[in-house]
């Protein structure tokens, strides 16, 4: 895939994957925009290439439908952010930008775990009454991972074993 239509496919990804297509939006109408805007942007610039995609390659690892859902929800807020600080001046800016606000709001569940790693990401681990409150959940989180890691066969058989005893 070139980098001229890795954009294109980005979202043409997530308005399939929630099912835009068919209602307000043609997919004939996005193309337009997106060859207008990758215009606006010079995406043929040679520097496009330069290091790979920024959003394919992290799309592509995440598999299950909730994983997506939280993926996609910051890439279409790094899209939305994007157009937000060039300006939405434009009919074709303004029409895309359109169609990924009407996405974002039916990602909202997706937005909310993104903020939630974003939120453990900036945990400051060296402060003092943070680690206390890590260190009395860990046992918790522990028993979470152990109940998500385990297969439902697994849990049965040890629940059995508990049972026994």
């Amino acid at each position: 895939m070139t980098c001229q239509t890795y954009s294109f496919f980005v979202l043409s990804v997530v308005m399939i994957y929630f099912g835009r297509f068919g209602n307000s939006l043609t997919l004939a109408q996005l193309q337009n925009d997106i060859d207008k805007l990758k215009a606006d942007f010079n995406s043929s610039h040679s520097d496009v290439a330069d290091g790979g995609p920024i959003f394919i390659e992290k799309l592509s690892n995440w598999t299950e439908r909730n994983e997506k859902r939280i993926i996609l929800s910051q890439i279409v807020s790094m899209y939305l952010e994007m157009f937000e600080n060039t300006g939405k001046s434009k009919a074709h800016v303004r029409h895309i930008a359109e169609e990924l606000y009407t996405l974002k709001n039916s990602l909202s569940d997706g937005s909310k775990k993104a903020k939630d790693l974003m939120d453990i990401a900036k945990l400051q681990m060296t402060d003092l009454k943070i680690q206390r409150k890590a260190v009395n959940e860990l046992l918790s989180v522990l028993q979470k991972l152990v109940e998500t890691s385990t297969s439902p066969k697994r849990k049965r058989s040890q629940s059995l074993w508990r049972c026994r005893c």
